[in-house]
Order: C-alpha cells, then structure tokens, then sequence
C-alpha cells in the first residue's frame, strides 16, 4: 500500500505542472486554498502535520481523520474582507463495522450584492455571486504510525446566469510516532476535472498543490514547532515583480540592472513556520509566518505585519474555541472565531445510538 501511495503522489509531483504553473489568482476555484477554520489560519493557512483534536485538520490532510475525532462537529462562520461571507463546517465519523474514519465537510462562499451591467455600463439589477464545496473524506490505519486517506470534492460557483463546477480529489498520507511525538504529512490536493466552465471551450487549470509537513512536540515542554512547505511540484513562484528590475537616475529609468537571483526569496517562499504552546493542557497560544503572503501582498514601503498570523484555542473537553487573527495587508487584519462540538459527549439518541456506537469515545492516535 505504501509503495504504491508514493508512486501516485510522485507521479503527481512530476504532472502537476501541465494542470497549474501559479500560486494563485489563475486558477478556477482558488477558493479551495483558503483555510476552513480559524485553527488552520492560525498556522499560516496550510497545515497537514498537526496530530490535534480537531476535525479541521481532516479537510488539510485527510490521513488525519481517524477514530479519535469520532462525532466531532466544527462549526465557523465568518465576516472576511470586503463583506465576504464563508462559512464551513465538517463532521466525523468512524465505522468499526468497516474500520475506517469518516468525515464529511462544506464550505460556503457569499460575495454579497453586486450590479449587474452590460459592457457599455447600463445597470440591469443586482446578483449574488457564491461558491461552494463539498467533501467526502475515508481514512485507514496502516501498520502502528501510519495512515492513509482521501477526498472527494464538488466545488461549484455561480455567478448570475452562469455556472461552473468540478469534480476534484485530494490524497495524503500521515506518519505519527507517539512515542517522539513527531508528526510527518504529505497530500496532493485539488486533483480534478472541470464539469462544467463559465466560457465552453475554455479549459482553466484547478488549484492543485502538493504539500508537505512536519510538527515535533517537545516531552518536557508544552510547546510544537512546525513546518509546511508548499508548491512543491514548482520551484519558482516569486512574482516578478518589473519594479525591482527598473531602477531611477538622473536621466530616467534604467532597466538594464543586472537581475537577482532572489534564491533565498525563492526558496522561502515555499515555507510557513510556526509553534503552538499549550497551557495547563486546556490553553494553545499559536504564531505562524507565511513568507508567500508576505511576499505578494506586503507594500514596500510599509510592510507591517502582513504574513504573520495568531491564534488561541480552548479545549473544554465537550466544546473547542479557537480565534484566529491573520495579516494580509497594512489595510486590516482578518478575525476568525470557530467553535468545535463532541457530539457524542453532549448527548444520545437512545437505542439508535447504541447500534451506530454514537456515544463511544475512541482513543485518539
């Protein structure tokens, strides 16, 4: 099973380039990047390693849905930039019948009202535009420290009269050691086909991405650092930008300097690092830096905070609280708050429940 998981997730790693050659804004449904859960925005917005008890992570990785996160439900709904409205949910599930974990997830985009004009400007009324997901995710147990899982997904967008769907799938595979207390991540995400397209005819690549993670938690020290790299099937995804290869004299601008080679820029632009601290086990304190968001959307001539991200989180053993507040721009930070329920822990459903074992309590890992 394993040889032939790394063989798939290498031969994506070789293919990717013909379905996407840019980090963002190219791609149709680049809503599918954005973090579901103030949680993962708290990491940087990526993250596929976090052995946590949150069924958030399931829709990051879907190897990490597993037994312990049976009958959770994550709830988040949210105000973001310019009266965006997204909300998301995901629910878990494990079969001892079939030994495997279940989770099921939506996001939800609102764009709010927008004029409806035609080319030469005259005003027809009003629409809201929205997208939309649905997930499906299994996850198995391979040997002591392994698991293995996948997605399948249907994202649709509308946008007036017309309409746009696909069918995508997401794999990843999950190694954690109890014992260390090391977590390593790997998924392809995003793999798909367009069902229906805005323009006929016109064929848009999908947001695929091949992702890697690693989290270490110290024994003695409540405390986790970890690492996402990201874009992993492209090397270059700095934005070149023509500014930085004009330079002004006393004649005008000069472009013929030398270019940079920006290795290190490159480099880090793949990466998000951050650490989470917990707190008499019930308090995590998370920080995390997104050096491509930095990158692409920090101003020169101020870049403020924009790339990091914090977050903090509540465990109260039937209910989980996070908020998150992430730095896009020195225009405004982006609040999140996400609430998780242990369904099974809250209440029963008789007789019923007990065929369906609703209220067993798995151990986790």
């Amino acid at each position: 099973m394993m040889k032939w998981t790394g063989a798939l997730l290498l031969g994506l790693a070789c293919s990717a380039p013909l379905r996407a050659q840019v980090t963002g804004g190219q791609a149709a449904f680049e809503y599918l990047r954005l973090a579901n859960s103030p949680h993962i925005s708290a990491l940087g917005g990526i993250s596929v390693a976090m052995p946590t008890s949150d069924i958030a992570f399931a829709m990051q990785n879907p190897s990490l849905m597993r037994p312990g996160l049976h009958n959770q439900l994550g709830l988040n709904y949210n105000a973001y930039y310019s009266g965006i409205n997204i909300m998301n949910l995901q629910y878990g599930y494990h079969s001892e019948k079939l030994n495997t974990s279940f989770a099921v997830g939506f996001q939800y985009l609102n764009y709010g009202k927008m004029t409806m004009t035609d080319p030469v400007g005259n005003i027809y009324g009003e629409f809201t535009p929205v997208d939309y997901g649905i997930s499906l995710v299994a996850s198995r147990q391979y040997n002591e420290h392994w698991r293995y899982g996948a997605t399948l997904k249907y994202a649709g967008s509308a946008l007036y009269d017309k309409r746009a769907s696909a069918l995508l799938a997401d794999v990843g595979v999950n190694y954690y050691d109890s014992s260390s207390l090391l977590d390593i991540g790997i998924v392809a995400r995003n793999m798909g086909v367009s069902l229906t397209r805005y323009t006929p005819g016109v064929v848009e690549p999908l947001p695929f991405d091949l992702q890697i993670g690693i989290s270490k938690r110290f024994k003695h020290i409540p405390l986790r650092l970890f690492t996402t790299i990201h874009h992993l099937y492209e090397w270059d995804i700095r934005y070149d930008d023509p500014a930085t290869r004009t330079q002004s004299t006393l004649i005008g601008a000069d472009t013929s300097t030398k270019e940079k080679s920006y290795f290190a820029d490159k480099l880090f632009r793949h990466f998000i690092f951050g650490t989470e601290l917990t707190i008499a086990k019930r308090l995590t304190l998370t920080v995390a830096y997104n050096h491509l968001r930095r990158g692409e959307l920090a101003m020169a001539e101020k870049k403020g905070a924009a790339g990091f991200s914090f977050g903090a989180g509540i465990d109260l053993n039937k209910f989980q609280v996070h908020y998150a507040r992430s730095y896009y721009h020195i225009a405004g930070a982006y609040n999140e708050f996400g609430l998780n329920m242990s369904l099974n822990k809250l209440f029963g459903i008789g007789e019923f429940g007990e065929k369906i074992n609703w209220g067993k309590v798995y151990p986790d890992w």
